[in-house]
């Protein structure tokens, strides 16, 4: 994506969901793409499916344009609505798709993928959310594509069905597919995605690997519990970078840039205990970087 631009209009005019997107990804590549509403994820996602144009810019997947790429069999989606037939079977609902992509040779390994064998002679409008993302999964896997765009690809599931679907992409992962996903669960970019990319108001406000976005915000989080009031006060004065974050009782939760001595000085100066010490979450840098762009 170069210069990428994308603008609506709307009653009173118009309204610039992506504004000057640049973005290239290296095959083999696990991409996460995090914003809160609004940020542009979708629009970004419909423009590398081709079913929005650009206002402005160009996308090109694989040399081709985006419309080529798919036609090609080269790119395929598991997008969050529409799609599937609900008096079918969901065997059926397979076999046919991979007829028509001229790949029915690909209809077992991918059912035995997706784990959707034991579920083959149910109809598709008496599968739950989770297993319609994981039909519209197997058959974004018929093709046998080079890359994978994903949409919040697992709405509707619940806890442990998010983790077998992750298990399932790791597989397709190894195996050298480019995977580009937008999600709102942070802990999936965390677990998942090497890269993380994240959108703010239409615009890239921090991109690289995951865990290095951690960093990107200053100092660690120190939480620790004292003997008295008095007493965490008293060490939240220890220096100018050292800030209360949370108040639980007499449990204390610090931001501070040198964790190491403020630790040392709650021990031998204020009398804390049960301390303890860690590193920015995901999460916190996603809160911190989207409120600074906004």
């Amino acid at each position: 994506m170069k210069a990428v631009k994308k603008s609506f209009a709307v009653r009173n005019g118009t309204v610039e969901a992506v504004k000057g997107i640049n973005l290239q990804i290296s095959r083999g590549e696990i991409v996460a793409l995090l914003g809160p509403n609004g940020a542009g994820k979708t629009t970004t996602v419909d423009m590398l499916l081709g079913l929005t144009q650009p206002t402005h810019g160009s996308i090109q997947i694989l040399g081709q344009t985006p419309h080529q790429a798919i036609s090609a069999g080269q790119v395929s989606a598991v997008l969050q609505t529409g799609g599937l037939l609900r008096d079918m079977t969901v065997g059926e609902t397979i076999k046919v798709i991979g007829a028509a992509h001229g790949r029915p040779e690909r209809v077992a390994t991918v059912m035995q993928r997706t784990d959707l064998e034991k579920i083959a002679k149910r109809k598709v409008g008496k599968c739950s959310g989770g297993e319609q993302q994981r039909i519209k999964f197997a058959l974004a896997l018929l093709p046998d594509p080079d890359v994978l765009i994903l949409d919040e690809p697992t709405a509707g599931m619940d806890v442990m069905a998010r983790r077998a679907f992750w298990q399932t992409m790791r597989g397709e992962a190894t195996e050298g597919r480019t995977v580009i996903f937008a999600t709102h669960y942070l802990e999936e970019a965390q677990a998942f995605a090497q890269r993380t990319v994240l959108l703010s108001q239409g615009q890239i406000v921090a991109d690289g690997a995951t865990e290095e976005l951690r960093h990107l915000i200053s100092g660690r989080t120190v939480s620790a519990t004292f003997a008295s009031t008095d007493d965490a006060e008293q060490s939240s004065r220890f220096d100018q970078s050292v800030a209360v974050t949370d108040v639980q009782g007499l449990r204390y939760e610090f931001n501070c840039a040198d964790s190491d001595s403020f630790a040392l000085a709650l021990l031998q100066q204020y009398g804390a205990r049960d301390i303890e010490i860690s590193s920015p979450s995901l999460e916190d840098a996603f809160i911190k970087l989207t409120k600074d762009a906004s």
